[in-house]
Parts: C-alpha cells; sequence; structure tokens
C-alpha cells in the first residue's frame, strides 16, 4: 500500500460548507496511520491556530521523547568512552520517535481571479480554485500576505487573488491545481486544452518542483447527489496525466475533504441547504457527490491503485513540510517618544514619577516609592514599559476629545503604576490592591488592562488609535458564532419542513441548563422524555430533525467582531497573522479583523488591548450635561465625597435603580438589610453577589449589625480582614495572608490565588 496523506481538507471553518471539525479531522488521521493532514478551508486560514495548537498537544508526548533521546546522544558522545552499541540504540530510537510525529500542514483553497484582483468589473469573475501549502515559517508568511490581501484588495463574492500576487509571493509555498473549480480543470472541462496546458507551464514556471496536478475521483453512489462531477473528473484526469507525462510535473491524488465519515454526508447535505436557502426536496438545489468524507488510506489507495504515484507523491508534499512554529513572543508596537527620551523604561518612570506627585504629593511614602520601583523594575524586566506607555497615551487622548473614561476594573488596578500614569483612578495602596494579580514578577505574562469608554465616545477613541499608528497595524478581533442547540433543530426543521409549530415545540423542552452537564443536544435528549420520544419518532422529518440537529450542532455558522478587543501591532498585522474585513456598523466602511480568535491570538505575539463600551459612563456623562444646562455648573465626578451621607441613606433605603451592578432586586434587599455606612460595605457587597460568595452574605450582615461577633482564625489576620469583618472576601485578602502566614513571595501568592479560584487541587496540595 503507498502511503497517502490529504492535501485538500475543508473544516467547518469553510463557513456552511464544511462540516467537520478539526479535532476530529486530525483524530481520524492519526487513527488511519498517516502522518500529517493539510488544512485548506476556502479562503481563509480561521481554523489553522486551532490546527497547530491540536496537533502539537498531540505531539506532545513524542517530542518529550525526542527531546529526551537527544540528550542521552549528547550525553553519550560526550563521553570519555563512547559506548557505541547505546548511541547506536539511541540514535535508532530517536529515528523512530521522529517518524512518529504528526505534520499539520497549513494551507488554503484560495480563489484566482482570471485578470487583476481589484478589478470587479467582470460578475463571472468570482475566482477558481487552487490549493496553496505552505513548507516553512517564511512560506507560512507568504500565504498569510496573498490570503490577507485576497480579502482587503480582492474581494469580489469571495477573497480573490490573482498571478501577479502568487507571483509575488511564491517561495516556499506548493500548489495544486485543485478541484474541478480550478482554473486548469475548467479550462479543460471547457475544451480548451491549448490555454489549460498555458496555465499549467505558467505554474510550473512559477512553483518548479512545488506545482503538482491534482487528481480527483468521487463516483456518486446515492441517487440522491451530484451525478455530472465524476465523468467531468475522469475527462480532467486523462488530461492531466498526459500533461504531467509531456511536462514532467508530478500527480497528487486527493478527496475533495467536507466531513469526517461516510455516515456525514447526509448532515452535510442540510447543511449546505442551510447555506443555500433551499428545502432539502429541492430539484435544482446544490449536490455534492456525498463521497467527500475523509477517507482512509486503504480507501485512497484503491480508488486510485492506477496511479500510485499520486498516491505516494502526497508523501512527498508532506516530507517537504518543515516543522516550525506559528507562536511568538510579544510585539510591542513602538512609541514614539518625545524630545529628550531615548528609551521607554526611562521615559515611563519620568511620566509615573510626575504622576506621583499629583496623586500623592512631592513627600512619598517609603511605602509608595518601594511600590513605585517594584513595579517599574517588573514591567522593565518583563519588557512591557511600551504598552503601559500606549494605554496612558490614548486614554489621555480620549479625556483630551472630550470623552469619558472609566475609573479601571480588573487586576490593573492593583497597579500603582497605572494610577500614577491616570490608567486608573483607584489608589492601589489605600485599598490593599496588589500588583502581583496584574504582573506576577515570577511568571511573564502580558499585561491585560481592560478601559471602559462612554459608549459614543469608543469609535472616536478607536480612531485615533487608528490614525496613530496607521491602519495596516490595527485590527479588530474575529469571533465564530456556532450553532447552538435550538438554532440547529430550527436550521434542520426547516430545510427539512417541518412544521414551524413543531420546530418551536422541540426548541422549547431544550432546557436553559442541565445540572451538572454540559448544554447540549445529547444531554438535553437524556434529560427530557419529550425530546428522546422525538428522537424515535415515527415521523421521519421528526426523527430526522434531532439526529441532524444533533450531527449539526456546534459548527461554525457565521463569524463576528470582538466586542472590544483590539489588536495594535509594531508592523503591519498581515506580517504575523491572517487577516478579513469585516463592516464597522458605525461608519459602514470595511475594518481589519484578525482571522484567528481572541483566545488565541496573543500566542502569535499580537497584543490585544479591550475597549468597552460601558452605558453607565454615557449616563454620568448625560447628568453632568443635563445638571450643567439647569443649574448653570459643572459636577467633576473624580471629586465626589465618598463618604456623603445622603448617598448612603439612598444605598440603605435599597434605592439603587440604575446604580452598575447594585441595582437588582436581590441586591436591593440586601442592601437594606446591610445598612452600608463605609465605602467598605459596599466594595465587600459588590464582591459577594455573586454565585458562590453570596452564601456569606448572611453571615457578613449579621457580624456589620453585631448580631455575630467578628471573629478571626488567628489574631494577627485581623490587619487584612477588618474591614470585611473576619470574612475572607477578596483574593488579594488571600495573597496577603499566605504572605503573612506562610513567608510566600509576591509571585506564589499569585498562584495560589489562581490555584484556589481553578480548584485546581494538584497545585494547592503542592504548595502546601
Amino acid at each position: 500500500m503507498q502511503p497517502f496523506v490529504h492535501l485538500h481538507v475543508h473544516s467547518q471553518y469553510s463557513v456552511l460548507d464544511g462540516q467537520a471539525s478539526v479535532k476530529a479531522l486530525v483524530d481520524k488521521a492519526i487513527a488511519n496511520g498517516m502522518r500529517g493532514i493539510a488544512l485548506t478551508d476556502h479562503g481563509n486560514m480561521f481554523g489553522i491556530k486551532e490546527l497547530t495548537d491540536y496537533v502539537n498537544k498531540k505531539n506532545k508526548d513524542v517530542d518529550g521523547e525526542i527531546k529526551n533521546l537527544k540528550k542521552t546522544i549528547e550525553e553519550l558522545k560526550s563521553a570519555d568512552a563512547v559506548d557505541q552499541e547505546a548511541l547506536s540504540k539511541a540514535e535508532t530510537a530517536l529515528k523512530e520517535a521522529e517518524s512518529k510525529i504528526f505534520t499539520p500542514i497549513i494551507g488554503c483553497e484560495m480563489y484566482v481571479a482570471d485578470n487583476d484582483m481589484t478589478d470587479r468589473s467582470n460578475k463571472k469573475d468570482i475566482g477558481r480554485h487552487l490549493i496553496v501549502l505552505a513548507k516553512n515559517q517564511h512560506g507560512y508568511h507568504n500565504l498569510i500576505k496573498l490570503v490577507s490581501n485576497a480579502w482587503t484588495n480582492g474581494y469580489y463574492y469571495h477573497p480573490r487573488t490573482d498571478k501577479k500576487q502568487l507571483e509575488k509571493y511564491h517561495e516556499d509555498l506548493i500548489v495544486c491545481s485543485a478541484c474541478l473549480g480550478g482554473e486548469v480543470p475548467k479550462l479543460i472541462t471547457a475544451g480548451h486544452i491549448e490555454e489549460a496546458e498555458k496555465s499549467i507551464l505558467w505554474f510550473k514556471k512559477v512553483f518548479g518542483e512545488d506545482y503538482y496536478l491534482e487528481l480527483q475521483r468521487h463516483k456518486a453512489t446515492v441517487a440522491r447527489a451530484n451525478q455530472e462531477a465524476y465523468p467531468l473528473q475522469q475527462e480532467v484526469n486523462k488530461v492531466l496525466i498526459e500533461m504531467s507525462k509531456k511536462h514532467n510535473i508530478k500527480l497528487v491524488c486527493t478527496n475533495d475533504v467536507h466531513f469526517v465519515n461516510e455516515e456525514d454526508a447526509e448532515a452535510h447535505d442540510r447543511l449546505i441547504c442551510v447555506s443555500t436557502g433551499t428545502f432539502l426536496d429541492d430539484d435544482k438545489r446544490m449536490l455534492y457527490t456525498k463521497q467527500e468524507w475523509m477517507k482512509t488510506q486503504e480507501e485512497m489507495n484503491e480508488l486510485f491503485a492506477d496511479v500510485p504515484e499520486a498516491l505516494s507523491n502526497t508523501q512527498e508534499v508532506l516530507g517537504k513540510v518543515e516543522r516550525y512554529s506559528i507562536e511568538h513572543g510579544p510585539i510591542l508596537p513602538n512609541f514614539p517618544l518625545p524630545e529628550g527620551f531615548t528609551d521607554n523604561n526611562d521615559y515611563l518612570r519620568h511620566l509615573v514619577l510626575v504622576g506621583a506627585e499629583k496623586r500623592w504629593g512631592k513627600n512619598l511614602t517609603d511605602e509608595q516609592k518601594e511600590r513605585i520601583d517594584f513595579e517599574l523594575d517588573t514591567i522593565k524586566n518583563m519588557g512591557f514599559p511600551g504598552y503601559f506607555l500606549i494605554v496612558q497615551d490614548f486614554i489621555g487622548a480620549a479625556r483630551e476629545i472630550g470623552v469619558s473614561v472609566g475609573p479601571g476594573r480588573g487586576s490593573a488596578a492593583g497597579s500603582a503604576v497605572a494610577y500614577c500614569l491616570g490608567i486608573t483612578k483607584i489608589d492601589p495602596i489605600a485599598y490593599d490592591l496588589l500588583f502581583e494579580r496584574f504582573l506576577n514578577p515570577d511568571r511573564i505574562s502580558l499585561p491585560d488592562i481592560d478601559v471602559d469608554f462612554d459608549d459614543d465616545g469608543r469609535g472616536r477613541v478607536l480612531n485615533w488609535v487608528t490614525e496613530k499608528y496607521g491602519q495596516e497595524k490595527v485590527a479588530h478581533i474575529i469571533t465564530y458564532g456556532t450553532m447552538a442547540t435550538k438554532l440547529a433543530i430550527k436550521d434542520v426543521a426547516r430545510v427539512q419542513k417541518l412544521p414551524l409549530s413543531e420546530s418551536d415545540r422541540l426548541c422549547k423542552l431544550v432546557p436553559d441548563k442541565i445540572p451538572d452537564k454540559k448544554m447540549n443536544l445529547p444531554n438535553a435528549i437524556a434529560y427530557v422524555p419529550e425530546l428522546q420520544a422525538a428522537e424515535v419518532s415515527p415521523d421521519p422529518i421528526l426523527r430526522d430533525t434531532i439526529k441532524y440537529a444533533k450531527m449539526l450542532e456546534g459548527n461554525v455558522r457565521n463569524t463576528g467582531v470582538h466586542a472590544c478587543g483590539t489588536i495594535i501591532c509594531r508592523d503591519d498585522i498581515t506580517d504575523w497573522v491572517p487577516v478579513s474585513t469585516a463592516d464597522d456598523k458605525e461608519t459602514g466602511e470595511k475594518m481589519l479583523v484578525t482571522q484567528y480568535e481572541g483566545s488565541v491570538i496573543e500566542d502569535t505575539g499580537l497584543i490585544k488591548m479591550d475597549f468597552l463600551g460601558l452605558k453607565t459612563l454615557s449616563i454620568i456623562k448625560e447628568c453632568q450635561a443635563n445638571i450643567y444646562d439647569s443649574l448653570g455648573f459643572d459636577i467633576d465626578v473624580d471629586a465626589l465625597d465618598i463618604t456623603d451621607p445622603a448617598t448612603y441613606r439612598l444605598y440603605c433605603d435599597g434605592r439603587t435603580i440604575g446604580t452598575f451592578q447594585f441595582e437588582s432586586p436581590g441586591m436591593q434587599k440586601y442592601l437594606r438589610e446591610l445598612q452600608p455606612s463605609t465605602f467598605e460595605d459596599l466594595i465587600a457587597m459588590n464582591a459577594l453577589y455573586r454565585p458562590g460568595p453570596m452564601d456569606y452574605i448572611p453571615d457578613f450582615i449579621d457580624r456589620k449589625q453585631g448580631r455575630k461577633p467578628v471573629e478571626y482564625d488567628i489574631p494577627c489576620m485581623e490587619k487584612y480582614l477588618k474591614d470585611t469583618y473576619g470574612i475572607t472576601v477578596y483574593q488579594e485578602q488571600v495573597m496577603l495572608l499566605s504572605r503573612q502566614l506562610a513567608d510566600f513571595t509576591r509571585g506564589e501568592s499569585d498562584t495560589l490565588r489562581k490555584a484556589m479560584g481553578k480548584k485546581l487541587i494538584e497545585k494547592l496540595n503542592h504548595m502546601y
């Protein structure tokens, strides 16, 4: 049997066309003994980061084995007397281990315009298919450029590239002639053999030995399938084999994979109906051959037994692909320094000291000086001074152009540097807030400062950032919308013409949550008897609705834009990750969007900053304007007295409608019981009023009201628990107590906090 790997594969990131998860594709390939797989989604690289992450996870044990064997070989070679037998065994074991590595081939099935990709005058020129694969890191970056430019400059029904672009970025790329939608196959089926030959020779001239002619055989075996494709493929294959011999261009065979297993064909058929807005029984709708499953090596060998070189050449392609990482250390934007400064660290220290004098006065306490020095040293050692300079810069710009900025949220409020720079407005020393929650000095991790702006002003700040750093260096972050349980039922029900009333009934049967189980259709069926009955109903349409909704649930259905995440890069974004475009709802213009989602984007080195729009800030801003209009004076919100008795009376009465995080009926009830009298009372209630900690609220109230004694397990704990009446409310209290009681370092106390929050028992036991 000839070894074979798939080079033409569509996952669910070929949105509403592919019905295969990346993990399922990789798992099947590995189980079948394949040594790699290409991912070639239509016009995009959405799934590439997921592919590389999952394959790296699969390779982890083998990589560990390889590392140990290499170390053993080095030690054997450096010994005074080399044990040749042991060395030979270790080298053999190393080769065996390396042969187990599974290789992800990063690719894309691109659309190539007939002419210039920027020309949109020909409605028929929506692009012809071409498989493009990266051989190495340089090829990966060239592929990024091609795919990104196809979106930003060539989009016309599809993201299109052209031959000028292919020639410009051809280095370290492998291309295959693709399916019946490719340029060469289309010319052949149209009878233009000479033009097809010219096209083949152009690709050979540009890509040389890295150009392959692609054979496919999708012979439909069921009546309700595309019967026309196979005869055309046979016609194309005949010419391709002739051209291969005539021009010495190698053949590869592929299967146009769109789903994982043969039994997934019917679910995929329904997905295509969802995509095209048609019904299952529509005689004129799009049909696939239903042969587009990920065939095994055995199945592909049987299918292409007469051209064994087309099978083995897929292995040749795999052999050309190097192992490389698409991850990178933080790529911070360049912050333009003012005259007189040449170093980010020096300028940051200067701004912090100026800000410290404004915040705390000229005579800083030893604690304040020590805190500033510690934070600045940590920031310098981690290489993040530029990050703080950029954030304080756009926050300062926001205030200058009249945009309201929030006082700070999250762990950034624990930074004295952020406070002195005006990024936050809360004194972290006064409230025992800790910098280590924000940046752990024992472990480098990217800072994450969430900044609130009033709803109307957020867009203005983003425009300012884009103008300052350049349109090519600023991008939003993509999100993927998936078919949730109810949506999967509705989609399948519609294409199968299940009555709307029945579709609605099924959706209403799906619970909002299931105790101790993940919310999905299989678990919902097990939980709800009526759904169980629908699954085995004698009505085939009802039964199939449940069956195929289960199979399509979780499939990517659309893309969106992250509500607040924004990338600011040192270089053009497309130097590092692929981008697509989306419509800006505020301006109607196209904006850049990364093709990798927010949870993984920072692994590639790009720095994510969150620009949040907060309605509360808009309300406060409007109130200030109304007061000025009616009473003629300005209210400085930052200068309001937080001990104002009249305000506390409102809280004690539970009159908190419109007050952020204090307006729910449950919170109002507890406020009336608590009768808060200090700002610390309000802070504690805000922290306690969430699942889990809510159980402590009655005890907290009883201690506040004197109905229960305020007790401390150890007397010295009073220092940090006094304001919360002996109850540990905040993560900072855990950290401070661990230092006081167990002599933990700053970094260790943060590790303890995270382990407790995530219930990492092994980590906690290790620290104990």
